[in-house]
This record gives C-alpha cells, sequence and structure tokens, in this order.
C-alpha cells in the first residue's frame, strides 16, 4: 500500500509572495480599516454573503487573527493583495477549504473600488495560484462565483481557471442566510498548460 498521501507536508511559513506588480502578504494589525471597507463594500455584498460579517474594526480584528490560526493549522492562507512599488493595499486573495492529502483547496477574492478596472483580480489569482501549485504543491484548485458574476467569470477563465459546470444552490443568495443560489464551477490544475506570457498585466 502507498502511504505517501500520508505524509504530507505543512503549509510554508507565513512570506511575501511577488508577481505581476503586486505583493502578497499576510493581513495584519493596521489592516483594519481597510478590510472593513472592502467587506462592506456594496460590490462584494452584491455577490458575497460572510458567514461572520465584518462590519467594525473589533471584527476585522477578529478576522485577521483567526485566518492567522487558520494558516497555522494548515486549513487557508489568506493574502492581503498589496502594489509591490508603493505598498497601497488593492484586495484580498486567499485559499481555503486547503487539503494537503488531497493537495487540493478553493481560492477566493475581492477588490478594493478605487484599484478595479486594473487587472488586480487576475493578477492576484495568478500569483496565489502560481504560489498554490510550486510552493505549496496543491494539484487542483477550485474556483466558484454566483451564476450572473460575468465579471469574475471572466477573471477566471482569463487566468486558466475553465468553467466545468453549474452547482444548484451552491451559495447563500445575497444578503441572506435563508435562501441560496447557483454557483459557477471553475478549477484549475497544475497540469493545465501554462498561461501566456502575455495574458496578464503587469507581468
Amino acid at each position: 500500500m502507498n502511504h505517501d498521501i500520508y505524509n504530507y507536508r505543512r503549509l510554508p511559513p507565513p512570506a511575501d509572495v511577488l508577481g505581476h506588480g503586486l505583493r502578497l502578504r499576510p493581513w495584519r494589525t493596521g489592516d483594519e480599516a481597510t478590510l472593513v471597507r472592502g467587506q462592506t463594500d456594496s460590490e462584494f455584498l452584491r455577490w458575497n454573503t460572510p458567514l461572520v460579517p465584518v462590519t467594525d474594526e473589533a471584527g476585522a480584528a477578529e478576522h485577521i487573527r483567526q485566518r492567522a490560526e487558520g494558516r497555522e493549522s494548515g486549513e487557508m492562507a489568506h493574502f492581503c493583495v498589496t502594489d509591490a512599488a508603493d505598498g497601497r493595499i488593492l484586495g484580498h486573495v486567499g485559499l481555503a477549504l486547503i487539503d494537503l492529502r488531497m493537495r487540493s483547496a478553493r481560492v477566493g477574492y475581492w477588490v478594493l473600488p478605487e484599484a478595479r478596472g486594473q487587472g488586480v483580480a487576475s493578477r492576484a489569482l495568478a500569483v496565489c495560484g502560481r504560489w498554490g501549485f510550486e510552493e505549496v504543491g496543491l494539484h487542483r484548485i477550485d474556483l466558484g462565483h454566483a451564476l450572473g458574476h460575468d465579471a469574475s467569470c471572466r477573471i477566471a477563465e482569463r487566468c486558466g481557471y475553465p468553467y466545468e459546470g453549474t452547482i444548484r444552490d451552491g451559495m447563500f443568495a445575497s444578503g441572506r442566510t435563508d435562501a441560496f443560489q447557483d454557483v459557477h464551477q471553475h478549477a484549475r490544475l497544475a497540469t493545465d498548460p501554462a498561461l501566456p506570457a502575455d495574458v496578464l498585466p503587469g507581468g
């Protein structure tokens, strides 16, 4: 019997990840106000219903603490997306539901209003995905978005996460926890073809 799957490694220690003009770093003390602004933005809430809403800085501090604990336990790896040149916070990208034995995870992201339209989500997804495959050793990264979120669909396709199907009632409806909506399912494999060098801005 092959026991290799039981000899899985831990996540790499927290460290900055660079690429495509971005620096992905851990969320930290001092980021609370920006995190609140991102997670209370109307466009974010249009497509996402957090299980634990972040509405004030105390909640943001707890959110950051729990994500750090999740990183330590190997369950998740969340990054604050910043401009590599000046350090401005642009948004968020992260891996959740990490299963190191199955070498799988689910990726999610959001971008602050003033940073939209600059390819931030695509670039952050590409950098985070590369880290997941090359540094963590994942084989599959899932990406799901609410049906009708066409911008997120385009981002997924651009970054090499092809559409795989529709998951019925796969997430909460906007602003509700008593109703559901369908999810567009995308995924990328470590064995998928590499992206063309010019597919993303800021390379």
